[in-house]
């Protein structure tokens, strides 16, 4: 399977909205929230998606977007999505390494996430990926699920290099 990363664009809108009914069952963004993740000047999307071999239009088969607040060396993974078709094959680690190094790129220390309680698959890629525990959020989400408060300190790989639009 070969997959770009890339910056979202406004283009892109459509792509994410379908993805998030397809991914999520609860805590979904409108397309109003997506728009304005996108066009939020601190944040950045990083799109993963698959070129149709007919010369088709690609398939978008994943996405996060990291928050920047000014005066913190705190970056957050606000949202971080992969479809169901493809969970399992390692998109989700290139994606979620994709962002640490824009994170880094703009001198984050920290990339800090919430993930619910109940997410095993999510909550073992973030622990295998470094990320520990930092607080227990009691009834977080809009179901009542609790959540974890979860960070990683964020150190300059050797030969890293950040994702550009191509």
């Amino acid at each position: 399977m070969t997959v770009t990363l890339r910056p979202a664009l406004g283009r892109d809108l459509a792509a994410l909205y379908r993805l998030e009914q397809v991914a999520f069952t609860g805590d979904r963004f409108s397309r109003r929230q997506l728009w304005h993740l996108l066009n939020r000047a601190h944040a950045l999307t990083l799109v993963a998606e698959q070129r149709s071999p007919e010369g088709g239009p690609p398939r978008l088969l994943g996405y996060g977007t990291l928050l920047f607040r000014r005066g913190t060396r705190r970056a957050r993974l606000y949202s971080f999505c992969v479809h169901p078709d493809v969970r399992g094959s390692g998109l989700g680690r290139r994606l979620l390494e994709a962002l640490e190094a824009e994170a880094l790129a703009r001198e984050a220390e920290v990339l800090g996430l919430e993930v619910r309680a109940d997410n095993q698959v999510a909550l073992g890629l973030y622990r295998r990926m470094g990320f520990r525990p930092e607080r227990w959020l009691g009834d977080y989400y809009e179901d009542g699920c609790a959540g974890w408060q979860m960070a990683k300190p964020l150190q300059a790989e050797p030969g890293a290099a950040r994702v550009r639009e191509g």
